[in-house]
Formats: structure tokens, sequence, C-alpha cells
């Protein structure tokens, strides 16, 4: 563990959604300085007052020490490095409002609009110090304290072991890893495993069904991923076993209740809150028709999300495959 003191580098935390209020609460006893950054003055003003982000994160109370702004260039002076936890839609045009010296570290589990990861649209826009965060860490837990473990992954592998150093808490364990594209699909596809699962729950399939989606959704996972240059057992990991459970059982997460939802005819949004999944199920379904892959699941959340076939078409066309040894 690090110890603390007025050396410290501050720490920015860009994005006042539920999982960046989550950080910025989780590192405030070992960074007095950090500072959370909200795109809208008046969500800024709000938490400013109140402490608590009532739309995001209700319940969880931001200490005093966590500074909160909505200028950007105010969040990011001084700071060693970002932690960027903004939709993957709005990944791009935040980071192009940063300098590129800045050391950046992609929280969100999802790919930019024209399919490509986070991580190589930073290195596009020239940012030299790159990571990305991800694992089993659903907001709701990490801003009340519970206990729970991360992955860093980085090329630069000083960077990770810096962002892993200023990250753990006695309540967060973060791990580093040097398989950028594992860590990062891993945390991209899991969405698209838990809508399906999702999909189960609202049609009611029972703990059966549910297993098959998610151990049939991780061999996927590790298909695709093996195809993208990223080492299998990362999928097994965290950032991959461990999130995918996470989000395909929990009542907090978004992606499985957007699935639970579609399965009973009800809007997939939720309270105007992205839902990654669906976004990357319609990207990679596109991927595979283009490149001949077989990804059945994200198919078929893939077609039900654009209302090309219903769940319970979705749901034959799964257990109509043709038959074939497990692997």
């Amino acid at each position: 563990m690090r110890a603390t003191g007025p050396s410290d580098p501050r720490l920015a935390v860009l994005g006042a959604g539920g999982w960046g209020t989550a950080l910025a609460r989780s590192l405030a006893p070992m960074h007095p300085g950090v500072t959370l950054w909200a795109r809208r003055e008046v969500l800024a003003d709000e938490l400013r007052r109140s402490r608590v982000n009532a739309a995001y994160l209700p319940g969880v109370k931001l200490p005093a020490a966590v500074n909160i702004t909505s200028d950007l260039s105010a969040a990011v002076a001084g700071a060693n490095f970002a932690l960027l936890v903004v939709p993957s839609v709005g990944m791009s045009e935040l980071l192009s409002a940063l300098p590129p010296r800045l050391g950046v570290v992609l929280c969100a589990k999802g790919l930019a609009p024209g399919g490509q990861r986070l991580s190589e649209l930073a290195a596009s826009l020239g940012f030299g110090r790159v990571a990305v965060l991800s694992g089993p860490n659903h907001a709701e837990e990490i801003g009340l304290g519970l206990p729970a473990a991360t992955v860093v992954a980085s090329a630069d592998a000083e960077f990770a072991r810096t962002v892993q150093a200023e990250l753990m808490t006695p309540h967060l364990r973060v791990y580093t890893s040097a398989d950028v594209p594992g860590v990062e699909l891993g945390g991209v596809l899991k969405n698209v495993v838990a809508v399906a699962a999702g999909l189960g729950d609202g049609l009611e399939l029972g703990d059966n069904a549910r297993a098959s989606v998610i151990t049939r959704g991780l061999r996927e996972m590790a298909r695709y991923l093996t195809t993208q240059g990223a080492q299998e057992d990362t999928v097994y990991g965290l950032s991959g076993l461990g999130d995918l459970v996470a989000t395909a059982t929990s009542r907090h997460s978004r992606n499985r209740a957007a699935g639970e939802a579609l399965a009973r005819g009800l809007s997939p949004e939720q309270d105007g809150k992205v839902v990654e999944g669906l976004r990357t199920a319609r990207l990679l379904s596109a991927w595979a028709e283009a490149n001949g892959a077989e990804l059945p699941i994200v198919q078929a959340v893939a077609a039900v999300s654009e209302g090309r076939l219903s769940p319970q078409e979705a749901l034959s066309v799964l257990m109509q495959r043709e038959a074939r040894a497990e692997g």
C-alpha cells in the first residue's frame, strides 16, 4: 500500500456518472486532492452542495476532500494521469480536449463508434501513456467501500505499475496486465453476453439457461479475443470471466436489465443511461458478417435489439444450431 503525503500527484476522475462518482469516493481517503469533473455545471453545482449524485449513484456521499468542477482544464492541471469515465461514444470528444502529455486510464467498456478499441483511439490521438481499467466493479458496491478487484492493462509496464499503486485501497485490489486487447475486449464483450442473460431472465427461462448463456458466451468471447491478438488466458481472469459473472447476474447490471426489458417488450434504455452491450452487439455483428466470423450470441442480441428477431425467435435460432462437440 502506498504512503500519502503533500507531494502525491493529484488524480483527476473525468466523468461524474455512477462509476466516476464511485471511483472518486473510493480514492478520496488515499488521495485527498482527487478531482471529479462533471461535464455539466448544473451537476457539478449539485454535487458540491449535496455531495450525493442522486441521479447516478444515490446513497453514496462524496467526502469533502473530493474537489468537484466542470472546468476540464482545471480538473487536469497538475494531474499525473486521469481516469476517463465517460461512455464510449463520448470518449473521442473528451480525449480531443485533453493534452496528449497526460496519462489516461480508459474506464469505459465499449468501442468507439467505428468499432475501434478505445486504447487504439487514444494512441491515434497522440497519447503516449494509455491504460485500460476493467473488472467486476459495480459502482454501487465500490461506492460503498465493499471489497473488489480490478485489472489495469497497458503496453507501458511502468505506467501500469504507477496506476496500480495510485488506485490500490484497502477495499480495491488492483492487478496489472500487459494484454491490453484481452483486458479491454473482455470488458466490452461481457456486456453483450449479459444482455443475452437478461433476455433469458425476462423470458423466465431459469438458472440452467442463464448458466448456459454465461458459459457459451465465455467461449465466444475467447474465440473473438484471440482473433484480435489477445491472450486466451486473459478471458478467464477478472476482466473476462469475473466481470461476466458480475454483469450477467447482478441486480446492479444495466446490460442484464436491458436484456430483461427487451424480453418483456419494454424500452432497454434506463433513465437515459448508456447500455454499452447493445451498441457493441450491433458493431460486432456487422464485423462478424463482414469477416465471415461466427459470433452467435452477439448476432442474436444484435438481431433482437434491431427488431429483426423477437427474443423467442432468437432463442430458437440459438437452440437449433448444428450439433457439435463442446469447445
